[in-house]
């Protein structure tokens, strides 16, 4: 079908839902946006913990049937040298880079997976008004890489579900602050008071670089 053609179907289908009293699915906001502009359009609001267990977030699911959650996806995905994939998803000959440490790993139980916005973090901060599947969408976010990361177990162990007030990588701090923003803007989370001013503090000693966000839906 030419773009001709598609533009003219999805016109008529426009028509025939207006027609019937309906709208279209709206299409997932995009923001493009010097990444103090980001920080600074974070939304702040007080963050309640109430009613919090990492049973509401389901995870590590397999989306795609294809045998590999999750963390097996993310590990894949990041991986530096590429792994064999064997039965139930071991994987084998593969190499990891942390960027929070600066290490290289091997062994994939090395790695967590971290939320860049730890589960907690996210309930305290709009997620406890989520339905199970938007927070099961969250917790298994493969639509931008910024979301899930490949880390050394501890180090992700030590960060916990603490934000950039309290902690930051040891390396690459403005990566992070960007990841950070970028997750919150994702999933419209706001942040807390300390939170913001330890964003905007860090943003503006880093180079305000554009940063693109889509929103989840």
């Amino acid at each position: 079908m030419t773009r001709s053609l598609r533009w003219i179907g999805g016109l008529l289908a426009a028509v025939t839902l207006s027609t019937l009293g309906l709208t279209t699915p709206a299409r997932a906001a995009t923001v493009s946006v010097p990444l103090r502009t980001l920080i600074a359009n974070l939304p702040v609001a007080s963050e309640v913990r109430t009613g919090y267990s990492r049973d509401l977030f389901p995870h590590w699911i397999d989306a795609d049937g294809d045998g590999c959650n999750t963390r097996y996806e993310v590990l894949i995905a990041e991986a530096t040298t590429v792994p064999s994939v064997g039965s139930g998803c071991y994987l084998s000959g593969g190499r990891w880079y942390s960027y929070y440490d600066a290490a290289y790993w091997t062994n994939p139980a090395d790695l967590d997976i971290d939320h860049m916005v730890a589960l907690a973090e996210a309930w305290d901060s709009g997620a406890r008004n989520w339905s199970t599947s938007r927070r099961q969408a969250f917790a298994n976010d493969l639509g931008d890489v910024r979301s899930l990361v490949a880390v050394t177990d501890n180090v992700n162990q030590a960060k916990g579900d603490q934000d950039p007030a309290t902690w930051l990588p040891a390396q690459e701090r403005c990566r992070y602050a960007r990841e950070w923003a970028a997750v919150k803007t994702r999933w419209r989370l706001s942040v807390d008071t300390a939170e913001k001013n330890a964003l905007t503090s860090l943003g503006n000693s880093c180079t305000n670089v554009t940063v693109t966000v889509t929103h989840a839906f």
